[in-house]
């Protein structure tokens, strides 16, 4: 589509080249991703239409849709034109994906290798710059029971009370459990921490008859896993 003036509003284009009317006659998957982003906004700035702004934004979004997402509502309202209504529907959209990501993988397929796990949580971990501790709680035919947030910490680190984690597979009747936390460094060799809490929420499943099967440390596309590098 031929790229419009900045200043001419989109409510003055045909109706065939607005986003709305397109979205509404050809569906939400024919729109570009600046469409999309100028649908949130709503709205321009003076002399720029909510495409352009949008196009401005993700052309500083390094990485599209990931960069957004780690842009945060007041990063957001940096950027000329954007105040905090349209910051907050922004950021608000971004974390409804990230929901939807984490709610959308199969849950019921069977676990049967570190990948298997990997590609259930990774859309847990996708754009945070802060640690997140979950666990995969697994029935006797290694599928997900379900995917449980232990805690949330900072750039460096989150407490982990494996009380929590043994509490919920009573309620649950796991027979088996995974682990997996991120670290947003970007560095996945296990910290001293990592090893001391495995190794307790191993020993204390164990005491239940609860086994622990694998502990994943996440970051982007890549992870390790205790199980694989035998460091259960």
């Amino acid at each position: 589509m031929k790229r419009k003036s900045n200043s001419l509003p989109i409510k003055r284009w045909g109706e065939a080249d607005r986003p709305r009317e397109r979205l509404l006659s050809k569906g939400s998957g024919s729109l570009s991703d600046a469409e999309l982003l100028a649908l949130l906004l709503g709205s321009g700035s003076l002399g720029e239409n909510a495409l352009d702004l949008a196009r401005r934004i993700l052309g500083e979004a390094a990485g599209g849709w990931k960069g957004l997402g780690r842009m945060g509502a007041d990063r957001l309202m940096a950027f000329d034109g954007v105040g905090p209504g349209k910051a907050v529907r922004v950021a608000a959209a971004m974390e409804v994906a990230r929901r939807y990501a984490v709610s959308s993988p199969p849950m019921g397929s069977p676990i049967r290798q570190s990948r298997d796990a990997f590609e259930q949580v990774r859309p847990l971990f996708a754009d945070l710059m802060h640690e997140e501790f979950w666990v995969l709680y697994l029935n006797n035919a290694n599928r997900t029971r379900l995917c449980f947030q232990v805690s949330k910490g900072g750039l460096t680190g989150t407490l982990v009370d494996v009380r929590i984690i043994l509490k919920k597979a009573l309620e649950l009747g796991a027979v088996g459990l995974i682990l997996a936390h991120n670290h947003p460094s970007g560095n996945l060799r296990p910290s001293n921490a990592d090893l001391q809490i495995t190794r307790k929420a191993k020993k204390a499943a164990a005491m239940m008859d609860i086994r622990l099967l694998d502990h994943l440390i996440v970051h982007g596309g890549e992870y390790l896993s205790f199980a694989d590098e035998q460091l259960l």
